[in-house]
């Protein structure tokens, strides 16, 4: 098996590897090039995207600037996803996200890990497990998602959380480590905010 195969199958493996980074370069070089749109070139990220990505559904949006090992090459977005600015995407391996999820700044998802071995991390040696987050979820700001993570639907994760565990759906979760502090309730239909009760005019 080659050292590009093991990427994604959790093997340890080392990215230094020729063929790694030839390809890895190149997807670097259109993440730069995404990275220096103009904000008025919505119809031009959208066509970047498209070519950088695994997969990205109608109506995502990605504030620049994006920062990818591989320029989402191993990311698969649903639709309308957002993301605010600085989402790192640790993508050495596969990255699912699903509809409508968002992501506050400075969100990282990591797929890459080192072994604790320290002759193993000496020789450069890396394993990646992918990330499996699902719909309509918010990860708010600064929020660290490790290593062969999965997240449920619908999920609510607080600001700063490190998330080392899975979480099913319909919770929302806090800290560090990331811990469930309740489910979505009846409380959360009728208030937005604190005090501030959901109100909103006929569309």
């Amino acid at each position: 098996m080659s050292q590009k195969e093991k990427m994604h199958t959790c093997e340890l493996y080392l990215p230094g590897d020729d063929e790694i980074m030839t390809e890895q370069t190149a997807c670097m070089e259109k993440l730069y090039d995404y990275n220096a749109t103009r904000p008025l070139e919505g119809a031009k990220r959208e066509a970047m995207l498209k070519e950088m990505f695994a997969e990205i559904g109608e109506g995502c949006y990605i504030e620049p600037p994006l920062h990818a090992n591989w320029g989402g090459h191993h990311a698969h977005f649903g639709k309308s996803v957002y993301a605010n600015f600085n989402l790192t995407l640790v993508d050495d391996t596969h990255i699912y996200v699903g509809d409508y999820t968002m992501f506050g700044p400075n969100v990282i998802l990591a797929t890459a890990g080192h072994p604790i071995l320290p002759e193993l991390r000496e020789k450069s040696y890396q394993y990646n497990a992918p990330i499996h987050i699902g719909r309509n979820c918010w990860l708010g700001a600064g929020v660290i998602v490790l290593p062969g993570i999965t997240i449920g639907d619908n999920v609510v994760i607080g600001a700063g959380s490190v998330v080392t565990k899975d979480l099913p759906s319909n919770v929302i979760a806090v800290g560090n480590p990331c811990r469930i502090l309740r489910e979505v309730n009846d409380h959360d239909r009728e208030y937005y905010f604190k005090n501030r009760k959901i109100c909103l005019e006929e569309e």
